[in-house]
């Protein structure tokens, strides 16, 4: 997604000055009322939100509440819910943002302690579920690192538009190690080097022996395992039938008499 050099600028700029913010507050062990005020500040100095109206405070619904929301003519663009600086991030913290935004509609939630960053986007099926976009450190990052820029960036009031997220969401997919890993086991990459192996060789090897090769003593056990793998396998999946649908919906080339 293109950036402009204004706001690129401003992103690394901003950056900068809440890394010594945020370590200052880390050190003070501040509460999570304080590390939202800091985060509001943030959504207005970095990603150039008006605080005063775009920026609002504990919703709920159903039950369910969220600590802010980033409203734009009336519409939420994504909801964010923070926890205490020092607080580490898990899962079980986005839930209930999930929840709301799943009653409200709403693809994208932010889950944050100030100095980590989550984008996740809420997938709409039985049951909701959300797929982590970026995870970015500040107090660690460069803060003119591209990518970091481009994901924040993606967030800004300049950059934010439903298909630069979808992009985002998946140049991050394709690019997960999980996707990668899930990619290198598929049956046409498992062919393939089956091929390769007897065109250099001329020893032929089974694909169930090399699959095996692949998942036990190649690729790491924790790429193969848990939610995040079954969701790259899942993803690949979807991408293959894409293709395919692409390639049979195209004309077949006719030769020139």
């Amino acid at each position: 997604m293109a950036i402009s050099a204004k706001v690129a600028a401003r992103i690394s700029t901003q950056l900068k000055k809440y890394q010594g913010v945020l370590a200052e507050a880390q050190k003070r062990d501040v509460s999570e009322s304080d590390t939202v005020t800091i985060i509001t500040d943030m959504l207005a100095d970095l990603f150039g939100y008006d605080k005063y109206k775009e920026v609002t405070s504990e919703h709920s619904i159903r039950g369910t509440s969220v600590d802010l929301a980033v409203v734009v003519d009336e519409k939420k663009r994504f909801l964010l819910e923070a926890k205490a600086i020092n607080i580490e991030l898990k899962d079980q913290h986005i839930k209930q943002a999930v929840d709301y935004a799943a009653n409200e509609g709403v693809s994208w939630v932010v889950l944050s302690n100030g100095a980590i960053w989550r984008l996740y986007c809420v997938r709409f099926s039985k049951p909701i579920d959300k797929t982590l976009v970026f995870e970015i450190d500040i107090l660690n990052c460069d803060c003119k690192s591209d990518d970091v820029v481009a994901c924040f960036g993606s967030l800004t009031s300049e950059g934010y538009s439903k298909d630069s997220l979808a992009d985002l969401l998946s140049e991050k997919q394709t690019s997960s190690k999980f996707t990668i890993a899930a990619i290198l086991r598929s049956d046409s990459m498992v062919e393939s080097l089956r091929r390769e192996v007897r065109r250099l060789s001329g020893v032929r090897l089974e694909p169930d022996f090399l699959l095996a090769l692949l998942e036990n003593e190649v690729v790491k056990r924790d790429l193969i395992d848990g939610e995040q793998a079954a969701d790259a396998v899942a993803y690949v999946k979807k991408l293959r039938r894409a293709y395919n649908k692409e390639k049979v919906s195209q004309p077949a080339n006719t030769a020139t008499p």
